[in-house]
């Protein structure tokens, strides 16, 4: 998996020895806004970890000032077709409202539609997730519906999409 950088951030493949910063954000209860299940323990985190190595391109978001892992970002196959994509993120609700989500989401959309040449990339955000919706709407998404009980607890989920020829104009 390819490492990306931003001026602030370097997006990279998760390390087992990430586990303690993923625990850190991901037992906070804040994070089920986003769709994410909070870790009960750093063997949980580990467990993420070692299923993100293996099987999605999904990469820690890195500050580069301290080296500390503030969050995820992934790029999911959505059974649709192989140039369809969707993307997700979660950052520390430490790190919110610093713009690090939106330049993260941006940077893999640059890889999405530059270098895996995808032709579509689908967000989702639940209605309450205010945070989630304001970065979607920064990066340039569309909105396309909201999708009723669509989520595995049963909440609304909100959907935008990109195609390229969007992405090549913003």
């Amino acid at each position: 998996m390819k490492m990306l950088e931003t001026e602030r951030l370097i997006l990279r493949e998760w390390q087992e020895s990430d586990a303690t910063d993923l625990f850190a954000f991901s037992k906070s209860p804040s994070v089920m806004q986003a769709g994410w299940r909070t870790h009960q323990n750093r063997d949980e985190s580990l467990q993420y970890i070692r299923a993100s190595i293996k099987y999605q391109e999904s990469w820690a978001i890195v500050l580069k000032e301290s080296h500390k892992v503030i969050g995820t970002v992934e790029l999911s196959d959505s059974n649709r077709y192989d140039r369809y994509k969707e993307i997700a993120y979660i950052l520390s609700d430490d790190y919110q409202n610093k713009g690090y989500a939106t330049e993260a989401v941006k940077r893999v959309l640059t890889h999405a539609f530059s270098e895996l040449d995808l032709m579509v990339v689908a967000v989702c955000h639940y209605p309450s997730n205010i945070k989630s919706k304001r970065v979607i709407e920064k990066c340039g998404f569309t909105y396309e519906g909201t999708l009723r009980g669509y989520s595995r607890n049963l909440e609304d989920s909100v959907r935008y999409s990109m195609t390229k020829e969007e992405w090549e104009s913003l």
